[in-house]
């Protein structure tokens, strides 16, 4: 899979080597919890699980495609991760990114979605246990924070795969632009987390703990 991110970015970047070597970062961190998770004992319930979850979160984003920048996949992946742990959530955001791009696109941004989705999980599993994400106001301003760093790090791609030589003029501009965008992610994060996080932790939790499933 890494030999194989590489290849494409080689023949869609071969005027850009610092996007080759972006992608191959985001290969190189991104393989190793995928060959982690691969490698742990899991159960069949558990898997099926995971891919429940990870194509809802995918799915979820095709209704409201029209809304750019405005659904609850983000949400679907931060609780799962919530009462599921890291490595789940690692798991179905990148799973999310990569099934939801079958019906809105694929394309060379799609490494970058399911890193930022994927830590976004990762992110949220490991401060489940802090009093600060124990609460729908803590809850809801991780959401908020992580609709802007996922914006601010797909912009990223968009400046060094488009907009050609770096400067801070076009690193500004991209960012003053995609304001709106973030600012519309991270309030409908907020929204479905305060909303439904409390429900959708509570079905989850019932789950896991009738048929012991990632205790």
């Amino acid at each position: 899979m890494v030999l194989g991110l590489l290849f494409i970015s080689v023949l869609l970047f071969d005027d850009k080597p610092y996007m080759i070597v972006c992608t191959a970062i985001i290969a190189l961190t991104t393989i190793p919890l995928f060959a982690r998770f691969e490698l742990k004992k899991i159960e069949s319930k558990e898997i099926v699980l995971l891919a429940v979850l990870a194509a809802i979160a995918a799915i979820s984003r095709v209704p409201f495609a029209p809304l750019p920048s405005v659904q609850p996949t983000t949400f679907v992946i931060i609780v799962s991760a919530m009462v599921l742990g890291p490595e789940a959530g690692f798991i179905i955001g990148a799973t999310a990114a990569i099934v939801s791009n079958i019906f809105l696109g694929q394309g060379p941004w799609t490494p970058w979605q399911m890193y930022a989705w994927g830590m976004a999980g990762l992110v949220a599993g490991m401060l489940r246990h802090t009093r600060f994400m124990n609460n729908k106001y803590g809850l809801s301003i991780y959401g908020f924070a992580v609709g802007f760093l996922f914006g601010w790090f797909m912009n990223l791609w968009f400046i060094l795969g488009f907009l050609g030589d770096f400067t801070w003029a076009t690193f500004v501009s991209a960012y003053i632009a995609s304001f709106y965008f973030d600012l519309a992610h991270a309030l409908s994060n907020v929204f479905f987390l305060f909303l439904f996080s409390t429900t959708w932790m509570h079905i989850l939790k019932r789950f896991q703990r009738k048929y012991a499933i990632l205790t």
